[in-house]
């Protein structure tokens, strides 16, 4: 997998060693809140979860495949589903 290509997909994403990383900046705290809520439903569809940081109106998160040691396509797509939802709440 080209890992730099997968990013190039996916421009709020950052590769940090094993891990793809992103924040998200929403309008305000509750909307934060809501994308949390959704990121969370998407995740279990796909059975991989994210780590989620929220501060305030800030959500820091980090994706990676522990069980593979690292970055796998789950990584990849579980990232664009979050791209898609954050810009449903125009963060």
């Amino acid at each position: 997998m080209d890992v730099e290509q997968k990013l190039r997909e996916l421009p709020g994403w950052r590769r940090e060693g094993d891990e793809i990383r992103r924040t998200i900046t929403a309008p305000d705290f509750p909307t934060a809140i809501r994308i949390v809520d959704e990121i969370a439903v998407r995740a279990e569809e796909l059975n991989h979860h994210p780590d989620i940081d929220i501060r305030w109106r800030e959500l820091h998160l980090a994706l990676t495949t522990h069980d593979q040691g690292g970055l796998t396509e789950l990584d990849f797509t579980l990232a664009a589903r979050i791209d898609a939802i954050a810009a449903e709440y125009d963060a």
